[in-house]
């Protein structure tokens, strides 16, 4: 059986629904994987603190699995250092980070939904691997900055990807991905209206006025968030099957050292179809 740690900050719905589903399909026995521990970078007794509720049915959904849940609550932990040097904080909490999670197991850890930047000891100690709203060698930065940067080239498709967490950030041995065209059918359309409001504005201007609601971007999002969890589920089983391994932080497929990553689109497009 192989063996997941779960990292996650726990602040919404994406959280428990990725949790949710693994969980699903673990009990239905179609992942042979067991979740040794979820650990979340909060204890959700912080104040303020706006995520409470949503944290709270996280903390009870990993409860109700039968989980082990570990916190370390980034803003308690020696706010002295944070405020005079934050990489030596990270560098602080990572350590006592790994001193508590070292009673637990696993082969790799997931980073879902986990909002902390993780400092590079860990990144070398654990085999962690994250999601990247982007392509391989696409735009690095937040999913709004990727997609507000593909609007600005002009680009023809987007897609996300897995990838390994190092010390350089976003920019590990990406595993598996997939893509998918911002080009065609009702997005025509959305690109036309783009091109005139260009005509008299800047990118940076439209993204002030319109940010998130902006029709070409929202749909842009919209069809890049619904691949995120099926991309998620398909690289874990992967694990799982024993088609893909890491060995010292290099990523073999099926036995071999993978040279290019694993596309998924076709297996993640059925089953974002199918939501």
């Amino acid at each position: 059986m192989f063996r997941l740690g779960w990292f996650s900050t726990g602040r919404g719905p994406g959280s428990r629904n990725l949790l949710r589903t693994v969980m699903e399909r673990k009990n239905a026995g179609t992942l042979d994987i067991n979740i040794e521990f979820v650990f979340c970078n909060w204890d959700n007794k912080e104040e303020p603190n706006q995520k409470k509720e949503q944290r709270e049915m996280f903390f009870d959904m990993v409860k109700g699995y039968g989980i082990p849940l570990v916190t370390l609550s980034w803003k308690t932990f020696r706010p002295d250092l944070w405020e005079t040097d934050q990489e030596g904080w990270r560098n602080e909490y990572g350590k006592e980070k790994r001193k508590i999670l070292s009673e637990y197991g696993f082969d790799i850890g997931i980073l879902a939904g986990y909002m902390l930047w993780v400092d590079d000891e860990t990144c070398l100690s654990y085999d962690l691997i994250n999601l990247h709203p982007a392509l391989p060698n696409g735009p690095k930065g937040t999913w709004q900055e990727v997609i507000w940067q593909l609007i600005g080239e002009d680009a023809a498709e987007h897609g996300i990807m897995i990838h390994l967490c190092t010390k350089e950030w976003d920019r590990g041995s990406t595993l598996t991905y997939c893509r998918f065209p911002i080009r065609g059918n009702d997005y025509d359309k959305l690109w036309e209206r783009m091109y005139e409001k260009l005509k008299t504005k800047t990118i940076g201007q439209i993204r002030a006025e319109e940010g998130d609601n902006e029709p070409l971007f929202a749909r842009i999002r919209k069809d890049g968030a619904k691949r995120e969890l099926p991309l998620i589920v398909s690289t874990i089983k992967q694990f799982a099957d024993n088609n893909l391994r890491l060995i010292e932080q290099r990523p073999f497929y099926k036995g071999s050292p993978l040279e290019d990553p694993f596309d998924l689109s076709e297996e993640v497009d059925n089953a974002a179809d199918g939501e």
